[in-house]
């Protein structure tokens, strides 16, 4: 019975703990992990679409201006063959409301959106 609960468990689980730990730290080398070979990024109303490396040199330049001091995971789910994540990012520059999209590849999930939006 544990046995199945924990594997139940493995598979509910769709958004890589290391995922979070790289939002926690706001680390866009270690998230980059997680993009897609495309990206839609949107960061404060402004929407790039964008290839992963762009998209990786942008994450850096706003967590460069917003030191991240936490990350928290509000709501997640999944539908077929993506899934999303909701979290609130504290920073130095004020808390972010943060959406992930990913759609599931041969290689697990991978990001193909990310908006980050500041809490007013």
């Amino acid at each position: 019975m544990m046995i199945l609960l924990a594997i139940f468990a493995v598979s509910a689980q769709e958004v890589p703990a290391e995922f979070v730990a790289a939002f926690k730290k706001g680390s866009a080398q270690e998230l980059s992990r997680y993009l897609g070979d495309t990206v839609e990024l949107i960061i404060q109303k402004r929407t790039m679409n964008t290839d992963k490396r762009t998209a990786e040199a942008n994450l850096t330049a706003f967590f460069n201006q917003n030191k991240v001091s936490n990350f928290t995971v509000n709501h997640q789910g999944k539908r077929n063959d993506s899934s999303f994540i909701v979290g609130t990012l504290t920073t130095s520059g004020g808390n972010y409301r943060v959406n992930c999209f990913f759609k599931r590849t041969s290689n697990g999930y991978l990001m193909h959106q990310i908006r980050i939006d500041k809490n007013e």
